[in-house]
């Protein structure tokens, strides 16, 4: 089946070079994230992602290890970003979050990324940790467009994103890939070092929900359109993961597609002198309980990987 994606018409209309223009102004007090932090990032000046003007790449390949509607078999076109609106104590990508690093990527060089690996055979551009460069990615894509990038957009994020950025992304994004990680302000406050976390995350993902609907694949089980939602299982943190499914089956949709991750092992941060309590990986006890309460929510469509 051919997809097409729903940029283009956004593209064949002008509206996508009017959200361009927008979001790239909004860089001169930056408001691309919750924190607002409303520095000019025109001028490279920068705060809590620590990343100016233009978006810093730290990788870009054919990624084999995403869910499967999202790999496929030729894998999903990922580029990752340097930089992070949040400080996750436990990130199993420190080096490329917690530190400015990769190269600076100016549109076209970005947009040139997305046609190798359209040319490549990925099934996707899979955005990856995209919160804080919102702007400098749709300064890509037309450019990438009139080179004929064609495949559909994953924004593959940890859910800290801002109304403003993805009312920019309506209409742009087709899969909407975000994390869930804490339900408690005071454990987000802990772990990833804001508190406003939960908060922003659950009005994302109803607002993600609203544009794109529960996942749709196609006729080869190819993921074209809808949400899907990541939530990695934390030691000792069953309770979140209890409200977090009852408010997706309540709030979202039954149908949501979720995967339930037991891949937790200490990273970062994670010390037994810092933080004793997650020094240590995930049992299976506490992994079976994550799937019941997703079954006890009413979820039907999740994974338990």
């Amino acid at each position: 089946m051919t997809v097409y994606p729903r940029y283009l018409e956004l593209y064949e209309t002008g509206e996508l070079e009017h959200r361009v223009r927008r979001a790239v102004d909004s860089l001169e007090s930056c408001r691309t994230c919750p924190w607002e932090c409303a520095v000019n990032r025109l001028e490279d000046e920068t705060k809590v992602c620590r990343i100016g003007r233009y978006a810093r790449v730290t990788s870009c390949f054919p990624h084999r290890g995403e869910e499967p509607p999202i790999r496929g078999w030729n894998g999903s076109g990922t580029i990752f970003f340097a930089g992070c609106n949040l400080r996750c104590v436990f990130c199993q990508n420190y080096s490329i979050s917690h530190v400015v690093s990769g190269n600076e990527t100016p549109p076209e060089s970005l947009a040139a990324m997305m046609i190798s690996l359209q040319k490549q055979g990925c099934h996707n551009i899979n955005f990856v940790t995209p919160e804080h460069v919102v702007p400098q990615i749709l300064e890509a894509l037309p450019p990438a467009i009139e080179r004929g990038l064609r495949i559909p957009i994953v924004y593959n994020t940890s859910g800290y994103d801002s109304p403003e950025s993805l009312s920019l992304l309506d209409g742009i994004v087709d899969l909407y890939m975000p994390d869930f990680k804490y339900w408690s302000p005071d454990t987000a406050k802990r772990y990833l070092k804001c508190r406003d976390y939960p908060r922003a995350a659950r009005e994302a993902l109803c607002e993600m929900h609203r544009q794109v609907g529960d996942l749709e694949m196609d006729d080869r089980g190819i993921a074209r359109s809808g949400l899907l939602i990541r939530h990695l299982v934390m030691p000792d943190a069953l309770e979140d993961t209890r409200r977090i499914m009852a408010f997706i089956a309540r709030e979202l949709s039954p149908g949501t597609y979720v995967n339930i991750m037991a891949q937790y092992h200490p990273a970062g941060e994670i010390t037994e002198e810092k933080y004793p309590e997650l020094n240590r990986r995930l049992t299976r006890s506490e992994w079976k309980s994550a799937v019941s309460a997703a079954e006890e929510a009413g979820l039907h469509r999740f994974d338990g990987v």
